[in-house]
């Protein structure tokens, strides 16, 4: 079973040597790179967020297993959707999904459910996978699309990831696919953008979920940022650290009404 692009052409450029091109304009080079647990990293168009994501990847060591959890934006399929088999395809190549990994999650934890259908139109996690295929053209992966906002069970599914990986897979990177604030004025977004990413610093997953609903902060992927910290801490995280921060107003110049994208680290 082979996932088909949906955004390339959109979101990235089609063509493998134009989108090659492109990351190259976006990372850093000779970065002493680190062994991280977990990142969130921003799901815009490249031309807005490519930045911000050829940052943070830069400075990580991708490894042979990455898992995207990204958020629903389409409405389709399960509350915790995982691509069941098969390869993602993008411009740059195929790349294989872990399926020991998709089945052995599948199997502990009774919440995911193998699911394509809130796949097919997603772009949150496709816009990673190109970064990950740069740095590690051998990489597979794992993608969930989650779209439940109980804390309870994103927290269950965070402690299942967790002793799956480290039963089969501790090396791996898990990616909480996510933008910022949406559409508000610069001092707005990064007024409230401050308040979400001081939570994920602070490795407080309660607390990110708890003022994200109270002030408002339109952050997509808010979710899969918990379900991703969790497993994180249960796996032994102690530090989280933002590598950048900028808004659609840094690249355009409207500052009336941006989007947020911050790329940051847990290790």
């Amino acid at each position: 079973m082979i996932r088909q692009p949906a955004v390339a052409g959109n979101f990235y450029s089609r063509d493998a040597a134009q989108l090659k091109s492109d990351i190259e304009g976006f990372v850093i080079k000779d970065c002493k790179k680190k062994a991280v647990l977990g990142i969130v990293s921003p799901h815009a168009g490249y031309m807005y967020s490519g930045r911000v994501a050829g940052h943070l990847y830069s400075w990580i060591k991708v490894p042979d297993t990455v898992v995207i959890l990204a958020p629903n934006h389409t409405g389709y399929g399960v509350p915790y959707s995982i691509w069941p088999d098969g390869l993602w395809r993008t411009p740059l190549g195929d790349v294989k999904v872990d399926e020991e990994v998709v089945n052995e999650l599948v199997h502990v934890c009774n919440l995911v459910e193998k699911d394509q259908e809130a796949h097919l139109y997603e772009h949150a996690a496709e816009v990673q996978i190109p970064f990950i295929q740069y740095f590690n053209p051998h990489c597979k992966i794992v993608v969930m699309v989650i779209s439940s906002r109980n804390i309870t069970d994103l927290k269950n599914i965070g402690k299942s990831l967790s002793s799956v990986l480290l039963k089969l897979r501790p090396s791996t990177l898990v990616v909480a696919s996510s933008d910022m604030t949406h559409h508000e004025s610069q001092a707005s977004a990064n007024r409230k953008d401050k308040i979400a990413i001081d939570e994920v610093l602070a490795l407080n997953e309660d607390n990110l979920y708890r003022k994200v609903r109270e002030m408002n902060i339109t952050m997509c992927g808010v979710y899969p940022t918990i379900a991703m910290l969790v497993c994180s801490k249960e796996r032994g995280a102690m530090m989280s650290e933002l590598v950048r921060y900028e808004t659609s107003g840094d690249i355009t110049g409207d500052y009336d009404q941006v989007v947020g994208y911050a790329g940051i680290m847990v290790r």
